[in-house]
């Protein structure tokens, strides 16, 4: 992938050159983003707080006098039935495609579904998974990915993330997927590349979180199961991976990949 050297350089950003140097950089970075990332906002921001808001007073006069009880029962404690690693794309929303509500997942998102091998990256993915294990000690981990994932774009083309220096450092994450991709699949559609390369990224994903020791030891014990899945944003179906296989089928179909 191309590097990105001009935020490496020191500066204030208390004093006017600091300023400049911020924006400075910002500009460069617009500058170097891949055209088929830029999108233009949907809404100004003013629109966007203002639809916010009025979900906040729906939730308030309609949602939680109908549910209070189980949000009191929620008030001093969490006991989650799973950890969810999920995408951060917006249009994954994992309660609403598993019709769950508050306080049954202990959720986990960011960019790609990544999680890091053991010692490889402290952040807070492996806080989260240390947290998940050792203190609320969930009993399942679901892995989720999902169609049209930009991030499995970025993989399989890595100019398209030129100008997105962090971006770009945390897809490392998945290099040794890229590479299966590339090595054994180079002549497939794109259209199958970015479904298989979404696949896999699930399969080594999987694979990370069991680098970690606080996953590992309960999964050894019985009292920790993984499962990976993706989610297919157009039509609603779910595809979970067989355990042994890694072969994904969709929940409640016959049909397989």
């Amino acid at each position: 992938m191309a590097s990105f050297t001009g935020l490496s350089q020191r500066y204030d950003p208390n004093t006017r050159i600091g300023k400049l140097s911020v924006l400075h950089c910002s500009a460069v970075l617009q500058q170097n983003v891949s055209s088929t990332w830029m999108m233009e906002p949907a809404v100004k921001s003013q629109e966007a707080l203002a639809r916010i808001v009025e979900g906040v007073k729906k939730f308030q006069a309609e949602v939680y006098p109908a549910q209070r009880e189980m949000f009191e029962s929620l008030k001093g404690r969490q006991q989650p039935m799973a950890m969810f690693i999920t995408c951060a794309d917006s249009r994954a929303v994992p309660n609403l495609f598993t019709q769950t509500g508050p306080g049954d997942f202990f959720v986990e998102r960011n960019p790609g579904n990544f999680v890091p091998r053991y010692g490889d990256f402290v952040g807070g993915v492996s806080a989260g998974v240390e947290y998940g294990m050792l203190v609320l000690k969930v009993p399942l981990v679901i892995i989720c990915g999902h169609t049209d994932c930009g991030v499995m774009k970025g993989l399989l083309h890595e100019e398209e993330v030129n100008g997105l220096p962090a971006m770009q450092q945390w897809m490392r994450h998945a290099s040794e997927v890229r590479q299966r991709i590339m090595r054994d699949h180079s002549d497939a559609a794109q259209a199958e590349k970015l479904r298989l390369i979404t696949e896999y990224n699930v399969l080594a994903q999987v694979e990370n979180l069991k680098s970690h020791p606080s996953v590992y030891t309960r999964i050894l014990s019985g009292e920790l199961d993984v499962r990976g899945w993706v989610y297919d944003i157009g039509d609603g179906s779910i595809w979970a991976a067989d355990p042994e296989s890694g072969k994904f089928a969709r929940i409640g179909g016959e049909s397989g990949h």
